[in-house]
């Protein structure tokens, strides 16, 4: 077996073939952190580190961690300056899903089969910068090189979705959709949750002053993303998911308290999420969208890098103390049935939670291996604990999750490649007919999310 060859990730001939059979299907992607206005414009990058290292606070971690100073990875260094900072500690990246992704970004999209170091740092600067300059390497020729059928961005509420109105008719062969992403609406502790308001306010025609305008507000902004062929909603529930039931009455005390500047105990606040968890998903009920679920994210843990650099550095962690099944157990019950709910988990000691959840529910859905779990090993565990517990035809599938366009072909390869060669020990250990395995990764790899979501 060679570095990222033809059996890259494949253990046997099962594997091979069939991971031949779903290489070249369309990719559906519906979670990413797509930057929309970079494709809608469709500017050609100037060098290899916009399209690498730029946006994607994977590599900055790593960098870091390597002793790069700041100053060369979110620093006022050179663009230049910091691919050859990278280039010099990325060998030592080996075992990180990050050096398989650059890496394939590189064979994949470039041609380039050098492994990136210092030796090669000059050479792949100008052969990528060279290749960029080119039509076909601008970002939506490199979506339909890739196969990207679908993207689903996420967006805040007050987002009047200009780019995507744009999308409609200037991106031609992907089919770009919002995605409703009311965070900020639950974050009623948070400082910044009344700028929130503010902006919603702004952003619709319904006064915000009391909290029924507020609900109806939230509504509006929903109808709105619908309008715009949106089909999810995201939600980030952190490390304490919460649902119960809660009156209009003691929600709208809690919202006037929190307008007015009040503090507000744990118990408001977690009322509050808890009667606005349900109501959003009563409203993605009625419209028929898959509500996502994203928990145990502990977000801007390391206070110095975010006091620095900001949010979506690096330095958010995962923790295991997360009651997932306590603490979604109204939601489920409430909604049982009623609309398709996708469970994606930060900390892997959470899978056998999901799993069983979705094996209770069969409207509930295991999301993918999600951000420090989305390498070989984290997805084939994971997958292989669905197949066990639950059913691995009902995964969710996978998702890029990524804010680095030119990866999304090669984080969905590395599932499916990872898919094969799990399905293919099936057929190897006598557990599956080949016929039925080829048929399941099919399924996994492209139907299934096309039908869960609706597209």
């Amino acid at each position: 077996m060679g570095f990222i060859d033809e059996t890259y990730l494949l253990d046997s001939e099962a594997a091979v073939d069939l991971y031949e059979s779903i290489a070249d299907l369309p990719v559906v992607d519906p979670h990413n952190h797509v930057d929309l206005a970079e494709v809608v414009d469709d500017d050609p990058w100037d060098d290899v580190w916009e399209v690498e290292g730029a946006t994607d606070h994977y590599v900055w971690q790593h960098m870091r961690e390597r002793g790069v100073p700041e100053e060369k990875v979110t620093g006022d260094a050179s663009n230049r300056e910091k691919w050859d900072a990278l280039a010099a500690v990325f060998p030592d990246f080996a075992g990180n899903p990050t050096y398989d992704w650059v890496h394939l970004d590189l064979e994949r999209r470039f041609g380039i089969e050098k492994p990136l170091s210092a030796d090669t740092a000059d050479e792949i600067w100008e052969e990528t910068k060279r290749q960029l300059s080119e039509p076909e390497m601008r970002p939506q020729a490199l979506l339909r090189e890739m196969n990207v059928e679908v993207l689903c961005s996420s967006d805040d509420p007050t987002s009047r979705l200009e780019y995507h109105e744009r999308a409609e008719t200037e991106v031609e062969g992907v089919d770009v959709r919002p995605t409703w992403r009311p965070d900020r609406a639950l974050k009623v502790e948070k400082p910044a949750w009344d700028e929130f308001v503010v902006e919603l306010d702004a952003a619709t025609e319904t006064d915000v002053d009391d909290f029924e305008g507020f609900r109806d507000a939230l509504a509006e902004t929903h109808d709105y993303f619908a309008d715009h062929g949106c089909v999810a909603c995201d939600i980030g529930t952190g490390t304490d998911p919460v649902s119960a039931p809660v009156s209009d009455e003691r929600a709208a005390a809690v919202y006037d308290r929190a307008r007015r500047g009040a503090n507000l105990d744990e118990g408001a606040v977690r009322d509050f999420k808890a009667y606005l968890l349900e109501f959003v998903g009563e409203l993605n009920a009625e419209k028929g969208w898959v509500t996502q679920l994203h928990v145990g994210a502990v977000r801007d843990y390391r206070a110095s890098l975010y006091e620095r650099v900001g949010a979506n550095a690096g330095g958010d962690v995962s923790t295991s103390d997360v009651d997932v099944v306590g603490g979604l157990d109204h939601f489920l019950d409430r909604f049982d049935g009623e609309m398709e709910v996708v469970l994606y988990t930060l900390d892997p000691t959470h899978y056998p939670d999901v799993t069983v959840l979705a094996r209770a529910y069969p409207n509930v859905s295991v999301g993918p291996a999600w951000w420090f779990n989305d390498s070989p090993m984290g997805m084939a565990n994971q997958l292989e604990r669905v197949a066990s517990v639950d059913l691995l035809a009902n995964h969710a599938g996978m998702v890029s999750d990524s804010r680095k366009l030119v990866s999304y072909g090669s984080r969905f390869e590395m599932f499916r490649r990872t898919l094969a060669n799990l399905v293919g020990r099936m057929v190897d250990r006598g557990r599956v007919p080949y016929d039925n395995a080829e048929r399941l990764v099919e399924h996994v790899a492209y139907d299934r999310p096309k039908e869960l979501y609706g597209l």
